[in-house]
């Protein structure tokens, strides 16, 4: 499909190609929409298999964070950025600067932060050049991975009343999938509530440590999903809710952080068929891009707080279009965000 095409099928305003030779950068800016405010969304940093690949992960990504964002409550639009990961060493400041730099010529139309592959000190870098970035230690809410982590929490209690009738989650099977910022976060929280754990993950240590100290159950990366469990929590890459994975799913319902656990759209209408109840990932990993209102509102931290546990209750009214409805949860969700993203406040709060 012609670059174009793909565009303006996706309904994006906004592709920007980069690159900085002397730098080892090469990223894709993804601005998806600008219609409430300016395009928010984090970098990702990662090893593609090809260029394509790449494209194909902005726009995707981008387009959720406009859906997130709205229904996050904030009056900002949606973005990503994806720089490849280039082989072999090379300067992380360099590259990261270079990166700010792109960054700031957009003249605010994007804000970016963490996202996978980046931590708070890269975002120091990108900060040496632009303004236009947030996740910065000690600043709007710091580190996002733990704000994502309690809506994440939040989202499995909803997931859990919804399916069982309670959100206490003492004795609920709980299979994570990556013990990451996020993953790693949310199996001490249940653990610390009640809820047995089975994990997995592509690092060996980060299993024998939930082993350890939470007395988890272990298993293969690529068999998480088929354990049987309560609710299953994708953490890591998308793409795990697929033709092959769907039908070995033995969970009562799905709800993780990581972005884009659909294959193609057509895969949450198969989990609906199958009974599976599929908190979308948008709705549930929203925590972490809340922390910009900490710096754009003037949020306290209680209200951020009060926003992210708010979660809780819009996977709930997800589930609750859904069924008034008749149609899967993942379309409920972009029915609700593009609900809020009507009115003409701009105001965020």
């Amino acid at each position: 499909m012609r670059i174009f095409d793909r565009i303006t099928d996706s309904g994006h305003e906004q592709i920007v190609f980069c690159q900085d030779a002397a730098a080892n950068y090469r990223s894709i800016l993804a601005i998806h929409s600008t219609r409430l405010g300016p395009a928010i969304g984090g970098t990702r940093f990662f090893r593609y298999a090809s260029e394509d690949d790449a494209l194909q992960d902005a726009l995707r990504l981008s387009r959720a964070m406009t859906y997130k964002n709205a229904l996050a409550g904030l009056r900002v639009g949606g973005g990503k950025a994806v720089i490849l990961a280039p082989a072999g060493d090379f300067d992380r400041e360099a590259l990261f600067r270079a990166h700010g730099r792109f960054v700031d010529r957009l003249g605010g139309r994007f804000f970016t932060g963490e996202d996978v592959g980046t931590t708070t000190d890269d975002m120091e870098f990108v900060a040496l050049e632009t303004k236009w970035v947030g996740g910065r230690k000690g600043r709007e809410g710091g580190d996002p991975s733990p704000w994502t982590a309690l809506g994440l929490y939040c989202a499995i209690e909803a997931v859990s009343e919804a399916s069982f009738g309670s959100r206490d989650l003492r004795g609920r099977r709980v299979a994570i999938q990556g013990l990451g910022n996020v993953g790693g976060v949310l199996a001490e929280r249940l653990f610390e509530t009640g809820a047995k754990l089975i994990v997995a993950d592509v690092d060996p240590a980060r299993v024998q440590r939930a082993v350890d100290a939470w007395g988890a159950e272990a298993a293969a990366p690529d068999r998480i999903h088929a354990v049987e469990a309560d609710i299953f929590a994708p953490c890591a890459m998308g793409g795990i809710l697929n033709d092959e994975t769907i039908g070995e799913i033995r969970s009562r319902a799905v709800a993780g952080a990581a972005n884009n656990q659909l294959l193609e759209d057509r895969h949450g209408l198969a989990l609906a068929d199958r009974g599976i109840l599929y908190a979308p990932d948008y709705v549930v990993n929203a925590g972490g891009v809340m922390t910009a209102g900490v710096g754009r509102y003037g949020w306290s931290m209680e209200e951020l707080e009060r926003r992210v546990r708010g979660i809780f209750e819009t996977v709930l009214e997800v589930v609750r279009v859904a069924e008034r409805e008749g149609i899967p949860t993942c379309q409920a969700a972009d029915r609700l965000a593009e609900t809020r993203m009507a009115p003409a406040d701009s105001t965020g709060k």
